[in-house]
């Protein structure tokens, strides 16, 4: 507390103060990070995460022109891959946010705290679309530990703190500001969404660490870089603290899966020439393009040329600023959508769910007595579509899983079954039987990212 009220007074840079000013004298210039440094420093860890790939041994394997020609050929043998990152402890009993490829495939993590204490840990919840992960120390009580803020109320120009290990050096930290709000889409690797900017240095290593404010409060988990070197270039990224909450919030709850709710619609971000065309004064928020007839958002009155632009107060401009501000929303709950429809300005309460599974998937796996054995099929239905990330009017079977056989004819997961030597699939059973008796040739209509592709054989 002591430490707050210093930063407070004497720099005046925090949000929550009367007053938001720059410093004044030299003296305010000169002030020292330390205590605060001194405060926080300790919940920011070290992790060193292991994982067995299969890694494909040919004699070109370290030549720089030939490996990409024989890459894929001769003999799969394990090795080990080590990874370096970190993360902040966000609880005594050692709950711990890191990112997912720091972390989300490891067989082995273990985590190392700035006292030196080690501990080992383990994953509780992950996901490599927003790239976090949630790890549980074990053994671990009385850790020190970091706050989350709200992260809706950070505003560009607040003074930040980056903490990490990068490169392995050892804790390291950096200042800046934050630099940008909403940047949707922007970050590095499997990571998609919304983000924080700041110009505070993040390198390799940092990937995990803390963005803290004034206040010692967690604002957000670096997670990338925007550079061409791979060096800082002062452009970096960091995951909301508020998506790291709903995170730790299902972890809790004992979920395997992080679960965000369904909208069950498709929207494009409203420019110039469609403010015109929709009468309205500014381009702001996104036109519904497509809506599933379950979906919340049609249930609650909204259709196909209507404009999406608060979340529960907060404005949105991009379809994944609408997935983040449902997300933060929580499944199981309930978000205040504010919509416009002939320029006239509307609100309504809808229902964050989870993908309908209707009608049922009846994901089943073809035996051997089939021509593509291990093959996994699903029938086609929101959870499903929505699994794979495909459109909404998507009818047919879903290829979940292409088995050996099915890898190496040249199907793919995610692939839509649409017919058999002709004939129409719509239902799992339809593609067991259509591949137990195929006559002398089998011919596959696909559905691939839209394209439509035939895939033929001679048995």
């Amino acid at each position: 507390m002591l430490i707050r009220l210093y930063l407070v007074a004497l720099l005046l840079a925090s949000p929550l103060s009367a007053e938001t000013r720059v410093p004044q004298s030299q003296a305010e210039i000169a002030l020292s990070f330390v205590p605060l440094v001194q405060e926080a420093a300790p919940a920011v860890v070290n992790i060193y995460a292991r994982r067995v790939i299969q890694a494909q041994r040919t004699p070109f394997m370290n030549d720089p022109f030939f490996e990409d020609f024989f890459r894929g050929f001769g003999t799969p043998q394990p090795r080990v891959q080590n990874s370096l990152g970190s993360g902040v402890i966000l609880s005594p009993d050692g709950i711990v946010v890191s990112n997912y490829h720091v972390v989300g495939t490891a067989t082995e993590i273990n985590v190392v705290l700035t006292d030196r204490r080690e501990y080992n840990a383990r994953v509780l919840l992950g996901d490599e679309e927003a790239d976090l992960a949630i790890l549980q120390l074990e053994g671990a009580e009385d850790l020190p530990f970091l706050s989350l803020r709200n992260s809706d109320q950070v505003q560009v120009g607040e003074l930040v703190l980056a903490i990490g290990n990068p490169f392995g050096i050892g804790q390291t930290v950096t200042s800046g500001i934050v630099s940008g709000l909403a940047r949707s889409g922007a970050a590095t690797g499997q990571a998609r969404g919304y983000f924080i900017q700041t110009d505070a240095a993040i390198n390799p290593g940092n990937s995990g660490g803390a963005l803290i404010d004034v206040n010692g409060a967690l604002v957000g988990i670096n997670t990338s870089i925007l550079s061409r070197s791979g060096g800082s270039n002062g452009i970096g990224f960091a995951i909301p603290a508020n998506l790291v909450a709903e995170f730790v919030k299902q972890a809790r709850e004992g979920r395997e899966l992080f679960e965000r709710p369904w909208a069950g619609m498709s929207g494009q971000p409203v420019n110039s020439d469609l403010a015109e065309s929709l009468g309205l004064s500014v381009p702001d928020g996104i036109v519904i393009s497509d809506l599933h007839p379950a979906s919340p958002f049609a249930k609650a009155g909204m259709g196909v040329g209507d404009v999406i632009t608060h979340v529960d107060g907060q404005p949105v401009n991009s379809p994944q600023e609408m997935i983040f501000r449902m997300t933060v929303a929580g499944i199981d709950n309930a978000a205040r959508v504010t919509w416009m429809r002939d320029a006239e300005e509307a609100e309504s309460e809808v229902a964050m769910i989870a993908a309908p599974d209707e009608p049922p998937a009846e994901e089943t796996r073809l035996g051997q007595g089939t021509v593509v054995p291990e093959l996994i099929v699903a029938r086609a239905n929101p959870a499903v579509i929505a699994r794979f990330g495909l459109p909404l009017a998507t009818e047919g079977v879903i290829v979940t899983d292409p088995g050996p056989l099915g890898r190496r004819v040249g199907v793919q997961t995610g692939d839509v079954i649409q017919q058999i030597n002709g004939d129409t699939m719509t239902r799992s059973a339809d593609v067991v039987r259509a591949l137990t008796r195929p006559g002398r040739s089998l011919r596959l209509d696909l559905l691939r990212r839209g394209q439509r592709l035939s895939l033929r054989f001679r048995l």
